[in-house]
């Protein structure tokens, strides 16, 4: 029995689309027209080959060992089912017919500008004035890409058609294809005396301004849509949309994680020791930090709802004060003294240098991190 698979070169477990494809590349190589008389029969084959495997019922008679082009075994070697005149159609003049003009007036391409925004519109949202330079519709024309007080014309080629129809030679006889228009290009009229702004085109380009809503949480790399305001299309069509990238600055203080907010917040070891109240200056304004007595150098002081807002959420993320116990590096005589006597009384003149497990802070694990160590 003859193997249809290696015929058109694919595999048994080859998909239709592949099928379909092999036989296509074959076809255009063995056709008469380019192969001659002696590619005749070697184009008849792949032609059999593609009808019986195109078509599932007769595929699977073959894959049973039943040849169903040959007599008596099923339908012949002519056009069966899934070998048609489009699959011939699509092979030697590349898809279907156009099916009328093609309008003038077609979406304009999406658009993408980038825009800086600082940590605090991160955080609490707010509209900005947006500068952008895109197409926009011919102020002179309308859109109809024609000079004022002139119209288009029907196309005097394909009459309003958009698309004309030729005569082509192939081993079937004559065959009748349809292409666009070349005069017209495809729209079935013609401009003929096109606007002198936009050329005909309908369009034209300008810088606008544009007001964006920035809600509260976006950060780098998060895109705003906005609806319509993209390039205007050819012939006046509908604008695409335009997408507003996020690039959020970089703080002076607080460093951003997520939607938590992080700063370094410097205590003299005495203030460390005793306890005090601290003024920090937020991205809500002053607010008070309460630092008990022994706060240890790395401790952590969450204010709740002081970080970034939520993007599309109610609620805000933290702000984590990281506490940098500051400890002296120069002291007069009467400092030097006050800290003997301090030492003396808790008995930490010579202190037992035993050693404990390391532990690094918070902090330092977050430095770290930041670092990308």
């Amino acid at each position: 029995m003859t193997d249809y698979y290696e015929i058109l070169g694919v595999e048994r477990d080859a998909t239709p689309e592949q099928i379909k494809k092999a036989y296509r590349r074959l076809a255009r190589e063995l056709h008469p027209d380019v192969a001659g008389a002696e590619g005749e029969e070697k184009f008849k084959d792949v032609a059999r080959a593609y009808e019986v495997l195109s078509n599932r019922d007769k595929r699977e008679q073959y894959d049973m060992g039943v040849d169903p082009s040959a007599p008596g075994g099923g339908a012949g070697a002519g056009f069966g089912q899934g070998f048609g005149f489009q699959d011939i159609f699509e092979t030697f003049f590349g898809g279907g017919q156009p099916s009328g003009p093609v309008p003038r007036a077609r979406r304009g391409q999406d658009a993408l500008v980038r825009m800086d925004i600082d940590l605090t519109e991160a955080t609490f949202g707010g509209k900005r004035e947006l500068q952008v330079d895109t197409a926009v519709v011919c102020g002179t024309c309308g859109g109809n890409g024609c000079r004022p007080g002139t119209d288009v014309r029907t196309c005097e080629v394909c009459h309003g058609q958009g698309n004309v129809q030729r005569v082509a030679r192939s081993f079937l006889g004559q065959v009748m294809t349809t292409a666009p228009c070349a005069a017209c290009q495809g729209f079935g009229t013609v401009i003929p005396e096109p606007c002198a702004e936009c050329s005909g085109e309908g369009r034209v380009r300008s810088r606008r301004s544009l007001t964006v809503n920035v809600p509260a949480g976006v950060d780098t790399g998060t895109r705003i849509k906005l609806s319509s305001q993209g390039e205007v299309g050819p012939g006046g069509g509908p604008a695409g949309d335009l997408y507003v990238e996020i690039r959020e600055k970089a703080h002076d203080t607080f460093v951003r994680r997520g939607d938590d907010l992080h700063c370094t917040l410097p205590v003299p070891v005495t203030a460390a020791a005793l306890g005090t109240v601290l003024e920090l200056s937020t991205l809500d304004g002053q607010q008070e930090i309460d630092l008990r007595p022994g706060t240890q150098p790395g401790e952590v002081v969450t204010l709740k709802g002081l970080g970034v807002g939520h993007l599309h959420a109610n609620g805000r993320g933290d702000l984590n004060v990281h506490i940098d116990v500051q400890v002296p590096t120069s002291l007069d005589e009467e400092q030097t003294e006050l800290l003997r006597k301090l030492a003396e009384l808790r008995d930490e003149e010579r202190p037992d240098p035993r050693l404990a497990a390391a532990h690094p802070g918070v902090f330092s694990r977050l430095r770290d991190k930041f670092a990308g160590r």
